[in-house]
């Protein structure tokens, strides 16, 4: 692997800002410069000219479904890590909900087989718990995956786990980071029978934020939070999206020190329930794009450090299953090719620096996870890294979209921020729209 210059960027990490270069040698940060770089570097180096450019650690997405094994005509785990760095994200960890479901060591062992062939970014994997695995996931060696994913309310896959013994088990036992999906079962079986006597299979959109409730989200939350408590569980909360669910999370310490952390998604930072009337289906994720309030609400919660990550949930289906009635159309869109872009453009309307972007986006998501050696510009650490062109307006749209499912729920906006070049463990894979798939990302490992 021939080294390789970035040249006189601009280098967002660890809440500074600066001009400065990066020697990248042996897929490793070799050296900072903030000064001249010697000539004798420059005779030996290939050179990526970044004035004018940032330049960010690689994002860190904890929550992504590449649908494969099982459910490859919505994605693979080729064509979903092709776009994440094409948006710049270099590492990613994987939900167990696939075919077969992820819950037991061997099929963990056949998915990083797959990953290791096939994945352009670095990743890791989630075991899932199902109410009858226990000893599946106390075999689990907590350096070698990123966690324990519950389903504590039923999503894509029947994975929930609705046994109170079992997840009293899984939050007294478990040797990892247990991550979780919260909503409260009955609460939503509720709702659909409210709803469906009232509108049959031709209820609107619009409702699915009333089905999927505030409530159901807290009450299950708050379930969570309170076994954690009771059993210092590490647990990392999901996807939420009330503003409500704030109230159970602190910010007293660093990300790191934190026994109950949670994250964002783009999604909810981007949508609100107006949404559903122009976009139907397409918004439709659980838990549910909520109200106005709920948005600003989690963005000022990422903001002040009561939620900790900002992810995507990138959860592709086919435009002809989404499009079918509200009953039969799957939650979950395609977010990963455009998630940095997203929150760049909020820091183009002034609502979040590049800072607080790199923090929740690189940072954050490798102290709270102990990733090893990644998510900071850092000497010695690997050479993830992202370079962006602040100022080169384009537009979502067919030809550039990625994903193989082939749409976006972003799709016709036009964005001020693009990424340029995407670098994983020293290897230029994405270039100004071209990539060099010669290389693959590496399977995560954690401090732990």
């Amino acid at each position: 692997m021939n080294p390789i210059l970035i040249k006189d960027g601009k280098l967002i990490n660890e809440g500074k800002q600066y001009q400065g270069s990066i020697l990248l040698k042996d897929g490793k940060i070799n050296k900072i410069f903030t000064g001249l770089v010697p000539e004798k570097i420059l005779a030996q180096v290939k050179i990526i000219n970044a004035k004018q450019k940032i330049v960010l650690p690689g994002i860190i997405d904890d929550h992504v479904h590449f649908r494969e094994p099982g459910f490859t005509h919505k994605g693979d785990i080729y064509s979903e890590s092709k776009a994440a760095v094409a948006g710049g994200v270099t590492s990613i960890m994987e939900m167990p909900n696939t075919v077969p479901q992820t819950t037991t060591q061997q099929a963990l062992n056949e998915k990083f087989s797959i990953a290791s062939e096939k994945s352009l970014a670095n990743y890791s994997l989630y075991i899932g718990a199902i109410n009858d695995n226990l000893k599946e996931l106390l075999k689990t060696d907590p350096g070698t995956i990123c966690g324990i994913k519950v389903f504590m309310g039923s999503s894509t896959g029947n994975m929930l786990v609705d046994n109170e013994n079992t997840l009293r088990n899984i939050f007294s036992e478990a040797p990892l980071l247990v991550a979780v999906h919260c909503e409260d079962e009955q609460s939503i079986r509720d709702n659909i029978r409210h709803y469906k006597q009232k509108y049959g299979l031709n209820l609107p959109f619009k409702y699915h934020p009333l089905i999927r409730s505030e409530e159901a989200c807290y009450k299950s939350s708050s379930y969570a939070v309170n076994l954690a408590r009771k059993y210092n569980t590490r647990l990392h909360v999901l996807h939420l999206s009330t503003a409500r669910e704030l109230d159970l999370f602190d910010n007293t310490l660093p990300p790191a020190e934190k026994r109950i952390t949670c994250e964002v998604c783009v999604h909810h930072l981007w949508f609100n329930e107006g949404d559903y009337d122009t976009s139907g289906s397409l918004i439709k994720w659980n838990p549910a794009i909520k109200k106005a309030e709920d948005r600003e609400g989690l963005f000022a919660g990422a903001l002040h450090n009561f939620i900790d990550i900002i992810a995507t949930d990138h959860a592709p289906h086919t435009l002809e299953e989404k499009q079918k009635n509200y009953f039969e159309a799957p939650s979950g869109g395609p977010m990963i090719q455009h998630s940095l872009h997203a929150m760049l453009e909020f820091y183009h309307k002034g609502k979040i620096s590049l800072e607080k972007i790199v923090e929740k986006m690189c940072h954050t998501p490798a102290d709270i996870f102990r990733i090893d050696k990644r998510g900071y510009i850092r000497e010695g650490y690997w050479a993830d890294l992202v370079i962006v062109d602040p100022d080169n307006p384009w537009e979502i749209n067919k030809d550039n979209i990625l994903y193989k499912c082939g749409w976006s729920p972003l799709e016709g906006q036009t964005l001020h921020a693009k990424v340029s070049h995407t670098i994983v463990n020293g290897h230029l894979v994405f270039e100004n729209g071209r990539f060099d798939e010669s290389r693959k990302g590496k399977r995560l490992t954690f401090n732990r």
